[in-house]
């Protein structure tokens, strides 16, 4: 029974279950119809939608394509006018050119057809020219007959004889007119030299420069006097010793006298007791220290006087050792003369000359300055001074006119440049100022260097000084070679040599120094 129950139970479900999923079908179908009626109303809208919008679509773009259309179709048009507009200038130049060519040709089929009728004229006037000319040939030839039978001389034979005459006749008027013309130069030329010399000389107005031989160093008090003796007179000893120089010490208030004839030893002994007189410290030691920066001073002040003295001249590219020959010209003398001052003043004579003869005034003055540096060096040589200046000269690349001038202004050489004759005036005219020269201090000078010469021809001399004029002769010997005995002898046999090879006025007192020193450093 239970059983039964179940199976029937169970029945029931399937059945109602069968039952459940048809009612389920049947409703989803009814649903399904429904959603698809309406999708196909909303598609059905949609697309009447998109076909309305398309169409608007459709209209729109026709209408912007038309406007495009004619757009493109204005500029086209512009174009094709501005073109049309180029083409009708185009044409219109042609026709321009046309009727300009057309007229150019007429013209020139004239002008042919003148030049054709001229042409026929000349030929016509060429024809009648020659027959004239051969008519006008006969007539002279039958002329010329007839003067020969008459004459009785042929054609040539008179045509020599009124050569002859006529070249006797012109060069009679010819050597008149040359000698006339050469008188006329000389004179002229005369004049012109003598108005250039003046006016240069007038121009040129410098003062005399003489050199002495002596220094006056003017002192605050003669109380200063003492301290430049030293004790014993050792200090005045020790800076004639260094220096070379006679230092006179004598009445004279505030002044002591320094003596020399080298203006270079004088200069360094001045500055060095100018130093030594400032400073207060005055023996021996410190008298040998500042005498040896004193001559470092004097070389560099030699360097400074060459540089102002180019400059001041106006003279450029000059080598450094002619800058420092020129700057030892002030430390030398000509005659008396101060060498750089002369030299100076024959550039300057040389640059107003040149420039009144239409010359290079800075290659004269150039010229001028350097015409003595032959005269410069220390050391004694057979060549003249000319000829050395010029060698020195071409070593440090002057010109060769400049050198010329050199070596020509006392005629060693041949003068080849008109710079030549002109440094040899300048420097006649520099000399001959009334007082500008002496020729007694020159040789004076000459004399002394030939005396200290004589002592440094021995063995183991180290410094010799002429001094009292050429009266004594102080030299100093190294006393690692020379013994006191050596001394004594060598003081004789330079008083000796003295003696028979130079000529001098009294007497010459030889004076052998040797001195021995011991020196260490304490550390």
């Amino acid at each position: 029974m239970e059983t039964t129950t179940i199976i029937i139970i169970i029945s029931a479900l399937i059945v109602g279950l069968a039952i459940g999923y048809g009612i389920a079908k049947v409703l989803e179908r009814n649903n399904a119809s429904k959603v698809v009626q309406r999708a196909k109303k909303s598609a059905a809208g949609i697309l009447k939608e998109a076909k309305t919008e398309a169409e608007s679509i459709k209209k729109d773009k026709i209408l912007q394509a038309k406007e495009k259309f004619i757009e493109l179709k204005a500029e086209h048009e512009k174009v094709i006018l501005g073109r049309d507009k180029k083409i009708g200038e185009a044409e219109k130049r042609i026709r321009d050119k046309e009727s300009q060519v057309s007229s150019e040709i007429a013209k020139n089929k004239n002008l042919n057809k003148d030049l054709e009728d001229k042409i026929k004229d000349y030929d016509n006037r060429n024809e009648y020219l020659e027959k004239k000319q051969q008519e006008v040939d006969k007539l002279h030839a039958s002329k010329v007959q007839q003067l020969e039978v008459i004459s009785g001389l042929s054609a040539e034979e008179a045509k020599s004889q009124l050569i002859e005459s006529l070249k006797d006749t012109a060069k009679a008027d010819a050597m008149s007119m040359i000698q006339d013309t050469v008188e006329e130069a000389k004179l002229t030329a005369q004049q012109e030299a003598r108005k250039v010399i003046i006016n240069t000389i007038q121009r040129i107005g410098t003062e005399e420069a003489i050199d002495n031989c002596v220094s006056v160093f003017n002192l605050e008090s003669d109380d200063v006097k003492g301290r430049i003796i030293g004790r014993e007179g050792r200090n005045i000893r020790a800076i004639e010793a260094a220096t070379g120089v006679e230092i006179i010490v004598d009445d004279t208030p505030e002044a002591i006298i320094l003596s020399c004839f080298d203006t270079v030893r004088r200069e360094v002994a001045r500055l060095s007791l100018h130093k030594l007189v400032t400073d207060g410290r005055i023996h021996p030691a410190r008298i040998e220290e500042v005498v040896k920066k004193t001559r470092k001073q004097i070389d560099e002040e030699i360097i400074d006087i060459g540089k102002r003295t180019v400059i001041d001249l106006g003279i450029h590219g000059l080598h450094p050792e002619l800058i420092k020959t020129v700057g030892r010209m002030k430390y030398r003398s000509s005659y008396g003369q101060n060498l750089l001052q002369h030299s100076r003043e024959v550039a300057k004579l040389c640059g107003v000359m040149a420039a009144e003869l239409g010359l290079n005034p800075k290659l004269a003055k150039r010229a001028g300055l350097l015409h003595d540096i032959g005269k410069v060096p220390d050391t004694e040589t057979e060549m003249p001074h000319a000829l050395l200046g010029m060698q020195w000269a071409e070593k440090y690349g002057e010109k060769p006119e400049v050198c010329n001038a050199i070596g020509a202004h006392h005629d060693e050489i041949e003068m080849n440049s008109l710079l030549s004759p002109i440094v040899q005036v300048c420097d006649a005219i520099s000399g001959a100022r009334p007082g500008a020269r002496r020729q007694v201090l020159d040789s004076y000078i000459q004399r002394l260097k030939d005396l200290e010469d004589i002592a440094f021809g021995f063995g183991g001399v180290k410094k010799a000084y002429a001094i009292q004029a050429g009266r004594e002769l102080r030299v100093i010997v190294e006393s690692e070679k020379v013994t006191d005995d050596k001394a004594a002898n060598l003081s004789f046999e330079i008083s000796q040599k003295i003696q028979t090879d130079m000529t001098y006025p009294g007497q010459v007192k030889v004076t052998v120094i040797r001195e021995t020193r011991a020196v260490n450093i304490a550390k």
